[in-house]
């Protein structure tokens, strides 16, 4: 046997390696295929048909599920976004902080908001926010408890992100920035986290998506019937027609938005990839 051959074929075995791969993929190719094969024999389409594809039901939602339930998800998701942005920068900047107070309170926001589910986030703005302080008005009405709650939620994952970020820019860049007669805030704030920002956009666009679909939390604010969401909007309709179309069209509706926005993140990435090489 050459040394060529002794390579590739292992001793005691009659194949190659390569060989065995591709038997290998080839069987996940066959138990992939049967698979799919027996969930379509076994289903019984004619009761799924009935419960999930009634397109009189459909028609019904339209505009209403675009024009009012799908606008409120964005409006509700943006606001979100943008207070969980802010309070994240400024928690990120806190836990960099030389001052030993602010790394703490930033370290404890972030360790208890990152373990509470988002759900009692909401419930803590809806009702432990008025009983802890009678009489006072989030502004905005649901739409502000709903950025407020998003808020709180994502800002301790976007301060780790941020944090992480700003750590990545090297150190010389505030080094020389300093040299040039920039104060620590000033280089901070025009060199480093224009940098550090440039880095994080996939993670903080990753983060986007995930507060789209946490957005159908409102529902436990109670909402009036323009307040709507996606997931109320059609639970519903769900409810009120005995059937889970809407749900079905509802959850089209989150992808509608979920998979651009997926496909904006893997190039985000790929094109950060491509700068780093």
């Amino acid at each position: 046997m050459r040394g060529g051959d002794a390579q590739v074929r292992p001793r005691g075995s009659g194949l190659t390696r390569r060989r065995k791969r591709a038997l290998s993929r080839g069987a996940q190719y066959v138990v992939f295929v049967a698979a799919v094969i027996a969930f379509g024999v076994t289903a019984d389409w004619g009761r799924l048909k009935n419960q999930f594809a009634q397109w009189d039901l459909v028609r019904q939602m339209f505009p209403d599920v675009i024009t009012l339930a799908l606008k409120n998800t964005v409006l509700y998701t943006m606001s979100g976004f943008v207070v969980g942005l802010v309070l994240g920068m400024v928690i990120a900047l806190m836990r960099l902080s030389p001052v030993g107070p602010y790394r703490w309170v930033a370290g404890i926001y972030i360790e208890i908001f990152r373990g509470l589910p988002a759900l009692l986030i909401f419930v803590f703005v809806g009702v432990a926010v008025p009983l802890a302080f009678p009489g006072t008005q989030i502004p905005g009405g649901t739409y502000g408890k709903v950025a407020l709650a998003l808020g709180l939620v994502s800002a301790a994952y976007m301060a780790e992100t941020i944090r992480a970020g700003i750590q990545a820019v090297p150190k010389g860049q505030m080094e020389a920035a300093r040299s040039l007669g920039f104060s620590h805030a000033r280089a901070m704030v025009s060199i480093v986290v224009p940098q550090a920002f440039r880095i994080v956009i996939p993670p903080l666009t990753n983060e986007l998506v995930l507060l789209f679909k946490d957005s159908s939390l409102v529902l436990f604010l109670g909402v009036t019937l323009e307040e709507r969401e996606l997931t109320k909007f059609g639970r519903d309709l769900a409810s009120q027609t005995a059937n889970s179309t809407p749900i079905l069209v509802a959850g089209l509706c989150y992808l509608l938005v979920t998979i651009p926005l997926g496909f904006v993140v893997r190039r985000l990435e790929a094109k950060a990839g491509e700068a780093t090489k």
